[in-house]
Parts: C-alpha cells; structure tokens; sequence
C-alpha cells in the first residue's frame, strides 16, 4: 500500500517544516498571516470532510487534499511551538505531531503514489462502488475493501460515503465478490462466495447511512 514512500515523504516534508521553523519570524508579516489562514482553512476543510464523509470522486485528488492539510497540521504546529514558554510548546508540538505517523492517518496519503485507475461502477441510480484491492497483511493474506458512494447530480465531482464492507481471501474468494441494492429498500448487499465450495459464503445486508 505504498507505506515505505508516503512515510519517507513525510519526513521530508515534516524535515522542511522544522527548517521553515527557523526562519518562521523573518518572513514578512503579510505572508505569514497568509500561510497560517490557508493552513486553517486546509486543516478546517479536511475536518469538515472526514466528519461529514464527503469526497471528491477522485482518489487521487483526495490523497492530494490529504496531504495539502498534514502540510498545513504541520505549519500550526511549528506556528504554536514559537509561542512561550517554548520548552512547553515546543513539547506539545512534538506530542501533537506523533499521531500522524499512524497507520489510520497514513493510509489516506498513500493514495498519492497509487497511479492505478480507480475501479469504481455504478450499482444503479447515482449510487457507485470504489473497489480497493489491499496487499498480502503480516499473516499473508489480501483482500478487497468495497465502498458505497452517493454521487449528487447537482454536483457530480463529489461523492459521499455511505457503506463499506471488507473482505480477505481467507474468508471467501475476493476477486467474485460482489455489491448490490436490493429493490424498494435503503440498504445494500455485500456478497463474497466461499472458496471451491469448501466454505460459506458471506452474505450482509447494511443499511445506506
């Protein structure tokens, strides 16, 4: 999942920040005011975004986004380490900068290097699936993450999350796995036949959040 590059970039880039925290009060106050209203405004939107569950119908562009608002995380947090008593800021900054580096904040950047066309189908009105496929985990196992988008037709760049189901290569055979909505319901189906008919299959109906 393109793991080793996305963290060997954000050190680089976590590297450039401390750099601009150096020379952070001999820029020009003007840019500085500036820098700091954008990064709010990235940080703000990102918020916005995974609360809400609202993102652009391009992957890409979301890993993009991502990143655009750990850049801005970062520059507050080089902003808040200047203020005093710095030995205490400069801690809580530390402090407040660890959790990037976690895999629940990582995964969404690994998109950057992902140059694979987005597999996504419609399963009936404005309703589409993004098929993920995820690498072999520590036990050797892969398998497939599908997600329920709604796509609005007033604004057909953007999608918002509604359903997400996963399943591995030890529970059923992935790559036949499929998604559906039942007729006159609110819900979908995921549904992953068992592998050369030695196990059950995986049959969930979820509601449309």
């Amino acid at each position: 999942m393109h793991f080793p590059q996305t963290i060997g970039l954000l050190l680089a880039v976590t590297a450039a920040m401390l750099a601009l925290r150096a020379y952070w009060f001999r820029l020009p106050r003007r840019l500085e005011r500036s820098i700091l209203l954008i990064a709010i405004v990235f940080v703000t939107l990102r918020l916005v975004a995974a609360a809400t569950q609202w993102f652009t119908i391009s992957p890409y562009l979301d890993a993009l986004f991502c990143w655009a608002a750990v850049i801005s995380y970062e520059i507050l947090l080089i902003r808040f380490s200047l203020l005093p008593p710095r030995w205490l800021t400069s801690f809580s900054a530390f402090v407040l900068l660890i959790p990037i580096f976690g895999s629940t904040l990582l995964f969404p950047l690994t998109g950057l290097f992902d140059t694979s066309p987005a597999d996504m189908f419609s399963i009936g009105g404005n309703y589409i699936v993004e098929r993920t496929p995820w690498d072999p985990t520590s036990t050797g196992h892969s398998g497939v993450d599908l997600v329920v988008f709604y796509k609005p037709p007033f604004a057909p760049f953007l999608r918002h999350r509604l359903q997400r189901s996963s399943f591995s290569d030890e529970e059923c055979d992935i790559a036949a796995a499929t998604v559906t909505r039942p007729p006159n319901t609110k819900s979908v189906r995921f549904y992953c036949p068992g592998r050369s008919g030695k196990q059950a299959a995986i049959d969930l109906v979820l509601p449309l959040r």
